[in-house]
């Protein structure tokens, strides 16, 4: 007598699903990792018990040694104002401040002066606790 099952089991793994699963990851980490700009200069943070993400369309940055550099292009102190406006194109932007925690309150006070005068929304950039 010739007992055979009608029923084969297919012993191939699918692997589309999973396929779909790594492609949205991907997008994923894409999308999320383009907030975040992180500033490549030299600079030590305050840190905060409360920080949030902000998309960053201009940043100012104050070094230790009081070196001011804008989107990554150093400029002078004298000159900060004219550069901030033309990065400005829209009002109501947006202006990111990466100032050193070493470097005093008056420089940070200077340059948030002229962001506001700009009618920018200005934020400090804090390393998290």
């Amino acid at each position: 007598m010739n007992l055979q099952s009608r029923n084969k089991v297919e012993v191939a793994f699918s692997m589309a699903s999973m396929t779909d699963l790594i492609f949205l990851l991907l997008i994923f980490f894409m999308l999320t990792s383009s907030f975040v700009t992180p500033s490549g200069l030299p600079v030590n943070l305050p840190s905060s018990a409360a920080s949030t993400i902000e998309v960053q369309k201009v940043s100012v940055t104050v070094t230790r040694d009081l070196q001011y550099f804008v989107n990554d292009k150093k400029v002078t102190r004298n000159t900060l104002s004219g550069e901030l406006k033309r990065k400005l194109t829209t009002p109501k932007g947006v202006v990111v401040l990466h100032i050193d925690k070493s470097v005093p309150t008056e420089e940070l006070v200077y340059v948030a002066g002229i962001a506001t005068s700009l009618e920018a929304r200005v934020t400090i950039a804090t390393k998290p606790k």
